[in-house]
């Protein structure tokens, strides 16, 4: 058989590089919003108005700092951009909760997965797929904390 031609390399091709455009200026007049107003809203419609009045009651010169942390940053940055639906969003956060053994949040967080419209056997599913990757000890604690507040979430009052 006859020996093959060398066939030589295409030339690197160049690497587009992304561009930012300056940041638009707010309207004459008006400052930037503050993100703590969107947090404030957001965090009271994930997570409802009797757990946030609570949260902010029990807060004090020592914690205030932290509360205004959370709901600036978390709710207001994050919790309000717009790349995620808020179910995807408690997807994620039932599963990095399982990942760190933060039960008490998960039982919050449970709530909030039912206030964003994830069913119950979709939070099963989530809770599934994280004992995979975050280990079936975890889970198995996250799955006690879920059936408590799916059953006091679902279950009609006598």
């Amino acid at each position: 058989a006859a020996p093959r031609p060398a066939v030589a390399p295409a030339p690197p091709q160049p690497v587009p590089v992304a561009e930012t455009a300056p940041a638009a200026a707010p309207p004459e007049g008006q400052g930037v919003p503050d993100p703590y107003d969107a947090g404030i809203k957001v965090r009271r419609e994930v997570l409802g108005d009797a757990h946030v009045d609570r949260i902010l009651e029990e807060t004090d010169a020592f914690s205030e700092d932290f509360q205004e942390l959370v709901t600036r940053y978390a709710w207001g940055e994050v919790w309000d951009r717009p790349g995620l639906d808020r179910r995807t969003r408690s997807c994620v956060t039932l599963t990095a909760l399982v990942a760190g053994g933060h039960l008490d949040e998960l039982a919050v967080h449970t709530r909030a997965a039912l206030r964003n419209g994830l069913t119950p056997d979709e939070i099963k599913e989530v809770l599934l797929q994280a004992a995979v990757y975050c280990g079936v000890p975890a889970a198995s604690g996250a799955f006690r904390v879920a059936q408590q507040v799916i059953r006091e979430e679902t279950t009609p009052p006598e």
